[in-house]
């Protein structure tokens, strides 16, 4: 049976039909976080709830890369080739630097400790854009059960050079994955409020960033309709690839449901990778898988 549900034609100028998952990693816990190295060929995850980075190559498969990741969830590389990772345990986003030391880019807004800093991408600029839902608080699972400090969950921009932290909406229940479109004109983000509350839509909200980089027009692109949206990812023609329930759906820059990759586990997130950036690694549940697709990934 194909893995492949096509609802748009377009959707097949996307993938190669002859081409299944590979599985490249099981036995974790709870996947998420994967971020691609090209200048190592290497592919970061995290499994938070066993608080561990693992590692895969293709020539050497999978390692552990970091025994203690502090619950990491989202990771991502800036634009000096340096891991970004939003550690739930220390409720902070902290950065990897070239010597293996550990930057706390940010673990308060207006003197109060974060809720549990969930996804971050990094901007062309150097600004360093995170979501912060309570997830990493809720329970001793994926970080330390507490009461959040904050008013809401926020998305926060991080200037490169003061790392001042501002929040740029603050109109989320639970503000989750969060991707550039590839022109940098538009910041997509993930809301997952559902995963607590019903009543939450499972949507996808874009907003046009302008030249102050503040966030301006919201609206609702794209909406899940089995799960909820959680990590996502834009290629190169700016289509949205989403996690969700049932596999990876792929919307059109408009908005409009392409098709979905069906994934046995519950996908938690994705990114592209591989030599051409051709490559798409999904975490799902408690496996990591992988795929050839007829896009690249647009630039981190």
């Amino acid at each position: 049976m194909s893995i492949y549900e096509i609802i748009r034609p377009e959707f097949r100028d996307l993938i190669h039909t002859n081409i299944g998952l590979t599985q490249i990693s099981s036995g974790h816990v709870w996947t998420e976080g994967p971020v691609w190295f090209p200048a190592h060929e290497m592919l970061l995850f995290s499994d938070i709830p066993r608080a561990h980075i693992y590692s895969w190559t293709p020539n050497g498969g999978v390692s552990l890369y970091r025994q203690n990741s502090d619950y990491t969830n989202g990771n991502t590389r800036d634009r000096e080739g340096r891991l970004l990772s939003c550690q739930h345990g220390t409720r902070s986003l902290v950065r990897t630097e070239h010597d293996g030391s550990r930057t706390t880019l940010a673990d308060r807004h207006d003197g109060r400790r974060l809720n549990s800093p969930n996804d971050v991408v990094v901007r062309s600029d150097g600004t360093v854009w995170f979501s912060d839902p309570t997830y990493g608080i809720l329970s001793d699972l994926e970080g330390y059960r507490a009461t959040p400090e904050q008013d809401g969950s926020f998305v926060y921009r991080i200037n490169p050079q003061s790392l001042e932290i501002q929040p740029v909406t603050r109109d989320f229940v639970q503000p989750n994955g969060l991707a550039f479109s590839a022109d940098e004109s538009r910041l997509i983000v993930a809301e997952s409020g559902s995963s607590h509350d019903p009543a939450v839509p499972s949507i996808l909200r874009c907003f046009d960033v302008g030249p102050d980089r503040d966030l301006h027009n919201p609206r609702t692109l794209a909406e899940i309709d089995t799960g909820l949206p959680d990590g996502l990812r834009v290629d190169q023609h700016d289509n949205i690839w989403c996690s969700a329930a049932d596999g990876v759906h792929v919307f059109s820059p408009a908005g409009d449901l392409l098709g979905k990759i069906r994934v046995p586990d519950t996908v938690s997130n994705l990114t592209f990778g591989g030599a051409r950036h051709n490559m798409l690694f999904i975490t799902a549940t408690d496996r990591v898988f992988s795929t050839y697709v007829n896009v690249a990934g647009a630039s981190v």
